[in-house]
């Protein structure tokens, strides 16, 4: 993907486990300012926020951060659908204030729809929440259509907004 005039100085790579830290501070911090506690079913509660490398290193899976000076500033990732057979959903979308409006979430959500054709899904689930309208839009623009209902096992109950895309 090209990388914009707003995007230089900024790097988009793979996940690494030594970023595991800084990728979890990333996701409590933006979930704090949203309101996203983890007494409920958001991804800040999510028991392996500490040790995400291990949640991506299968072949079908994939995390990318965004850093700049050393700092990661947000990411987002592929994984497969728990109970769904083809479809891989996108996960941990997340990104600090100063990354925002830079066309990083729809340049990393385009390099996970080219990951997730090439690994032979069929379909790409995300779940969010009402209060992230910005996201939603971006979903919306970029082909993902609204659910009546969950698919899958996420885990994430609080998450009222549903959205697929066909791959």
């Amino acid at each position: 993907m090209v990388q914009t005039e707003r995007q230089k100085g900024y790097t988009v790579r793979l996940l690494e486990p030594a970023d595991n830290a800084a990728v979890a501070a990333v996701i409590r911090k933006v979930s704090e300012e949203y309101g996203l506690t983890a007494d409920k079913g958001y991804s800040v509660a999510d028991p392996t926020l500490d040790s995400l490398s291990e949640c991506y290193k299968a072949n079908n899976a994939a995390y990318w951060v965004i850093e700049k000076d050393g700092k990661i500033l947000g990411g987002g990732g592929i994984a497969p659908l728990a109970g769904e057979d083809g479809v891989c959903e996108l996960q941990k979308m997340y990104f600090r204030p100063e990354l925002r409006g830079k066309g990083f979430a729809r340049r990393l959500a385009a390099t996970a729809m080219k990951f997730a054709r090439e690994q032979g899904y069929t379909g790409c689930y995300l779940e969010t929440t009402a209060c992230l309208k910005e996201a939603i839009a971006l979903y919306e623009s970029i082909g993902f259509k609204h659910l009546d209902a969950p698919l899958g096992n996420t885990g994430h109950g609080d998450c009222e907004v549903a959205m697929l895309k066909t791959l």
